[in-house]
């Protein structure tokens, strides 16, 4: 079901119709997991800069990022810097309401945006067919009794298509604003066709669309954001603050997953990172706001398909790599700091010899929040959520 603007007010007070009063899991809590997936492939190494690794300053260029003194880059600890488009970001992590994690990738090792964010969002150890994603059995797999799954309507689809990370059998609300773009939506389609009917030509159309991107963007400076990274600023916006509307009600959904595209930056990347960066950092402080006495309850997870390469490339831009960044953050979260087991950027570290080695498994990221925050044991977490993942160990303290 896909709401429109006109309808919002209506699917939010028919929550109440739908389901019985809520009340808190464990009497006082009453959690809120979201997941926003940032499609193109997000350059960790840009949005969080590992500025004291003695490699890094070599291999980034023009694009290097210094802390303190030398530079505007925001310090989140001796070793780790945080892109200054992030404030609201490193406000919360000063408050112990975020962490960064690092070096982390899913176990997918090939660069092709659609197999890579299959894996993530399926939440399957390999490629193949999908009929679900894993927050959709999440859904189905919640304990019983609690006030995630006691509505039945726990889910909340953003986009106008449904992410794969919630599709499946268990019921979910759906929710589009109306300010994304039909030209990007149909895009999104057609690429999702063609990558099932057709992998080789789907993959050819996504490289027609990229280098289009490069062309509109080549007369521009790098110091000049494009007009489209703007647009994408103003839509996580919005996209975020009606989300979190839907999430606060009493008896609304407690699960969320959101899409926001335009990270592959190939082209012109520092004037265009940054724009989606703030757009990204505004989106959270909106959920913060929205999200008003829920927040102390929500835990946000920001998650990409992989990263890019260490060096830049002829366009000031970076290609597809593999290692990058996920976020997490929330009322709920146990942040501070970033969790880390950093491989190095020398050339016999490298992942490949050109990108960084990822170290962490996102699915340890999200089944150690999902144990912690929703209570789901490890043993579904292995067979159901993350099926084959038995031996993936779930990260642990994550959650205050």
């Amino acid at each position: 079901m896909i709401v429109t603007r006109r309808s919002f007010l209506r699917a939010s007070a028919a929550f109440g119709a739908l389901a019985p009063a809520s009340h808190a899991l464990g009497a006082t809590r009453d959690p809120r997991l979201v997941t926003i997936v940032l499609r193109g492939a997000l350059d960790g190494l840009c949005a969080v800069a590992p500025v004291g690794d003695p490699a890094y300053a070599g291999l980034r260029g023009d694009m290097v990022l210094s802390k303190g003194d030398e530079g505007p880059a925001l310090a989140l600890d001796s070793f780790f810097a945080l892109h200054p488009a992030m404030p609201h970001f490193a406000r919360l992590y000063r408050d112990r309401q975020a962490l960064v994690i690092h070096a982390a990738a899913t176990p997918y090792r090939g660069r092709s945006h659609f197999d890579g964010q299959d894996m993530l969002e399926s939440g399957q150890p390999g490629l193949g067919r999908i009929d679900s994603g894993w927050m959709n059995r999440l859904l189905q797999a919640l304990p019983d009794g609690t006030v995630s799954n006691r509505n039945g309507r726990g889910g909340l689809a953003v986009g106008s298509l449904t992410p794969l990370i919630m599709r499946g059998p268990a019921p979910v609300l759906g929710w589009a604003p109306q300010s994304l773009k039909a030209e990007d939506d149909l895009a999104r389609r057609v690429l999702s066709l063609y990558h099932h009917v057709d992998p080789a030509l789907g993959d050819a159309l996504a490289r027609g669309l990229d280098t289009n991107r490069m062309a509109m963007d080549a007369g521009k400076g790098t110091e000049q954001a494009s007009p489209g990274a703007a647009q994408a600023h103003a839509a996580m916006v919005k996209t975020a603050e009606g989300a979190a509307r839907l999430l606060a009600q009493e008896n609304g959904p407690r699960l969320a997953a959101l899409a926001f595209d335009g990270w592959d930056t190939h082209a012109n990347e520092g004037a265009r990172l940054a724009q989606l960066l703030a757009g990204l950092d505004a989106a959270l402080a909106t959920f913060e706001t929205t999200l008003g006495a829920r927040w102390a309850d929500t835990a946000i997870l920001v998650v990409t398909e992989f990263g890019r390469t260490v060096k830049i490339n002829g366009t000031v831009g970076t290609d597809h790599g593999t290692g990058s960044v996920a976020f997490l953050a929330g009322g709920a979260v146990k942040g501070g700091r970033v969790v880390a087991d950093w491989p190095g950027l020398a050339p016999a570290q490298l992942f490949e010899g050109r990108d960084l080695k990822p170290t962490t498994d996102l699915r340890a990221l999200a089944k150690g929040i999902i144990a912690e925050h929703l209570g789901v044991s490890a043993k579904v977490l292995g067979a159901t959520i993350f099926p084959g993942s038995d031996a993936v160990r779930p990260l642990t303290g994550l959650i205050a």
